[in-house]
C-alpha cells in the first residue's frame, strides 16, 4: 500500500470533514485509512498514511451499480476500470486536484445514499 501524497493528506482530511457531517456517518481507523460507515454499513475509505492504488486515490462501495452510476463510472477516467463493472463493490477515484474534490464527494454520496 503506497504512502499518500502531502496534497492527498489535506484533499482527504477535507473530504473527511464533509462526510463526517452527513447523518448517521462514523468513522473507524483500517490500515492506513479511514473506513466511513453509514450505521453499520460501510461505504467510504479515505487515506491517512497509506492507500490502495496511487497516493491519491479514495475508494467507496456500492452494493451494485445501476446501469446510470456504470455508464458514469465507465465514462469518467479518474473511476478505476479494473473495479467498475455491475456487481462491483469497491472502487476508486483518483484525485487528481483540487477540483476533483466536488466529484469525489459526488460519488461518495452516491455510495452513502446505497448504504442505507
Amino acid at each position: 500500500m503506497p504512502r499518500i501524497s502531502d496534497e492527498m493528506k489535506e484533499w482527504s482530511a477535507r473530504l473527511g470533514e464533509e462526510i463526517s457531517r452527513w447523518p448517521n456517518v462514523s468513522a473507524r481507523p483500517m490500515f492506513g485509512l479511514l473506513g466511513y460507515y453509514r450505521k453499520k454499513t460501510i461505504f467510504a475509505a479515505l487515506p491517512v498514511t497509506r492507500t490502495i492504488g496511487t497516493p491519491n486515490t479514495i475508494i467507496f462501495k456500492f452494493k451494485s451499480m445501476t446501469p446510470g452510476l456504470l455508464r458514469r463510472a465507465k465514462g469518467d477516467a479518474r473511476v478505476d476500470p479494473e473495479r467498475v463493472g455491475p456487481g462491483a463493490k469497491w472502487s476508486a477515484f483518483e484525485v487528481q486536484s483540487e477540483e476533483d474534490l466536488r466529484d469525489a464527494i459526488w460519488w461518495l454520496s452516491q455510495a452513502y445514499q446505497q448504504a442505507a
